[in-house]
């Protein structure tokens, strides 16, 4: 009985600790979406990845129009082929459909160019926004800083612990203000 009350006294003190430590912590959040909207050079990275991009997906509807054109006319003369020209053009459709997808794979996939260029275009700048979070957050003394824009769900946040104004300045970026945001 003795060795349990002293795991209660223990738990009961461990909980008021870090129930008084967790009163001191000091949290803020910033949304990296609109940090990233403000900075002049993601703008322009944007528009060379869409024209990358679409000059790729008009590749592909070329490929698409192909493909369903000679459907088409598969689908018309099917009747009139004997069996090794109609497995010849069953082959030769099933060819573009596999060059097509390996084409889409090759830009669009999850290692393909289109996501490693925008890796690498992008990392600069990813690397200058956290450090800008890691000064501001060092300045003011916080404990912790959420990026609102991702996966962590915020139901409440009060303005006053909004970091995107103090992060553009320590970025060089002059606002006017961001209360909307």
């Amino acid at each position: 009985m003795k060795l349990f009350k002293r795991y209660i006294f223990v738990f009961l003190f461990v909980m008021v600790a870090s129930s008084s430590y967790a009163q001191n912590q000091k949290i803020a959040y910033f949304d990296s979406e609109v940090i990233l909207e403000n900075i002049p050079e993601y703008q322009g990275i944007e528009q060379q990845l869409r024209l990358l991009s679409d000059s790729w997906k008009a590749e592909l509807s070329q490929k698409d129009k192909e493909i369903k054109e000679l459907q088409q006319d598969f689908d018309a003369k099917e009747i009139l082929y004997t069996d090794d020209i109609r497995t010849q053009k069953k082959t030769e459709i099933s060819t573009l459909i596999k060059a097509r997808d390996s084409y889409m794979a090759q830009k669009f996939g999850p290692n393909g160019e289109y996501f490693t260029r925008q890796k690498e275009l992008l990392e600069p700048i990813q690397r200058q926004v956290f450090a800008a979070v890691r000064a501001v957050a060092q300045k003011q003394g916080l404990d912790f800083v959420f990026d609102r824009s991702g996966d962590i769900y915020m139901v409440y946040a009060r303005g006053e612990w909004n970091l995107n104004e103090a992060i553009l300045l320590e970025l060089g970026i002059a606002v006017d203000s961001l209360d909307d945001q």
